[in-house]
């Protein structure tokens, strides 16, 4: 069941310190909401989303029919996170480029399009600012708060920056910090916009320009690392876009045309991306991806990192996510265990790579589902979760 969304914003006049040591005012986030708060304001779910998505996390818009939030096979009416139960709110994000200020808005200090001047923001940044909107909403401690991938690492920085102010923790296909190999990802891709000469060292606004390459390529990068090997040779195999040569391989022999179905899909996909995002954007959340490490304070001591912890966990991983490998989540487990914290995990043996946990897997569903009604049980007993 689909329902209306309603894209909701709110401005912030105040400073906003960040861990770079700059600060930003006079901010706008956007964000949903869906479902009902309680009388007591306990039923509030926080989504956290990840790299390209947004505030739009479920429904459909009024004047958008085919607009579908991100998550909206997870939240909504009669859903693993039930809307009829829960009070869901979606925040996009600082630094974005779906309605929350970010590089193409105007600095209030300068009165010129911020571009390459937008500070650096990290994890903890956003959680800081999400605690904010939570403080305006009068939530004051969540029910729980949840996320994939990058969504997953702010859910672990709430449980450690407000470790007072939520009850669960849902982390889906995530890890404590890169490993070098996504570092590397995500430098090859940076590399890739701001050598593009339409990046104009990330004042391309100015120009009129964007630099569509350096995005495509960023994106057609990416989109290798989100599936798995099985689930590309599935699909497309070594099948050819279309046989056009008359001798019996089918080849043209090009090294400069599309002729493999995968080839053509990388391409679309990276087409589509560099048509509705920001390259500045893409920047700012690779780079707070990289930054991410909570156990880094603790010289690389991930149990003391979650020593801070108070609530409940649910971690999900999926067997052939190999960005965001199952080792990783057993990682966290482990450092949770060590601190005698009360945590669940289930390990999905799925074939869709890392795009597992945006996608409809009735095993992963049903874990979450099981999850959240045991929450929403509670609420019904007037018990506390």
């Amino acid at each position: 069941m689909t329902f209306i969304a309603t894209p909701l914003s709110m401005r912030f006049e105040a400073a906003l310190p960040l861990q770079s040591g700059a600060s930003i005012r006079d901010y706008v986030l956007s964000y949903e909401t869906y479902g009902e708060l309680n009388f007591d304001k306990s039923n509030a779910v926080l989504i956290c989303h990840a790299l390209n998505a947004s505030h739009h996390v479920a429904g459909v818009y009024a004047d958008q029919p085919n607009k579908v939030g991100w998550w909206d096979n997870m939240i909504g009416p009669g859903k693993p996170v039930d809307t009829s139960q829960f009070f869901v709110i979606g925040v996009n994000n600082l630094g974005s480029c779906f309605g929350s200020t970010g590089p193409m808005h105007l600095n209030p200090d300068t009165g010129r399009v911020y571009g390459a001047d937008f500070p650096v923001v990290t994890v903890e940044d956003w959680v800081n600012a999400q605690a904010l909107l939570l403080d305006a909403l009068g939530i004051q401690q969540l029910a729980a708060v949840m996320g994939g991938s990058l969504g997953g690492m702010q859910a672990l920085g709430w449980t450690l920056q407000y470790p007072e102010r939520v009850k669960h923790a849902v982390v889906v296909a995530s890890a404590p910090n890169l490993n070098a190999e996504n570092i590397a990802f995500n430098e090859v891709a940076r590399r890739a916009i701001v050598t593009d000469p339409d990046f104009h060292e990330g004042h391309f606004y100015a120009h009129g320009v964007v630099p569509k390459r350096g995005l495509r390529i960023a994106r057609m990068i990416g989109h290798i690392t989100y599936l798995s090997d099985d689930v590309m040779n599935e699909k497309f195999g070594r099948q050819l876009r279309e046989a056009v040569t008359s001798n019996d391989t089918g080849y043209k022999y090009s090294t400069q045309e599309v002729e493999f179905q995968i080839e053509s899909y990388l391409r679309y996909q990276g087409d589509k991306f560099s048509e509705y995002f920001d390259a500045n954007t893409y920047l700012l959340i690779t780079r707070a991806l990289d930054y991410f490490d909570p156990a880094r304070q603790h010289h690389g001591d991930l149990s003391a990192a979650f020593a801070r912890a108070k609530c409940k966990f649910l971690l999900v991983s999926f067997s052939t996510d190999w960005r965001f490998s199952p080792a990783r989540s057993r990682e966290m487990v482990k450092a949770l265990l060590d601190n005698r914290l009360d945590v669940s995990y289930a390990e999905i043996d799925a074939p869709h790579g890392h795009d597992a946990f945006l996608l409809e897997d009735a095993r992963y569903m049903n874990v979450v589902r099981s999850y959240f009604d045991n929450m929403a049980s509670d609420f019904s007993a007037g018990g506390s979760t």
